[in-house]
């Protein structure tokens, strides 16, 4: 169990997803997205397996990602963002989105 004080910590927005790339001589296919927070947060890099969309279901799309970790080496790649995802009865990433048109940065509460 965590206390409420340590999960008001960790720092949920949203984003909506403005560029995909498939990162190349990746070990799995992988995706780098950049994701644009809004004005105050600006646009960060997140890499992520998300086989389930295509690039064009991917633009565009609202996700919610934490911001407040460590970025961390994926390959030759830095991900700022963790993006967040479900898997599915394939194990495969479902991106978590909101189901209503949130303003870009807004926090998870």
């Amino acid at each position: 169990m965590i206390r409420f004080e340590d999960f008001e910590k960790v720092d949920i927005r949203v984003g909506e997803i403005s560029n995909v790339q498939q990162l190349e001589n990746a070990k799995y296919t992988t995706h780098k997205l950049t994701i644009d927070f809004g004005r105050v947060i600006g646009k960060k890099q997140s890499c992520a397996r998300v086989i389930n969309y295509s690039d064009e279901e991917l633009m565009g799309k609202r996700v919610i990602g934490i911001l407040n970790l460590p970025p961390k080496q994926i390959g030759q790649n830095m991900s700022e963002v963790l993006t967040l995802g479900v898997p599915d009865s394939n194990g495969e990433c479902v991106l978590v989105s909101p189901d209503k048109d949130i303003p870009l940065g807004g926090k998870l509460y």
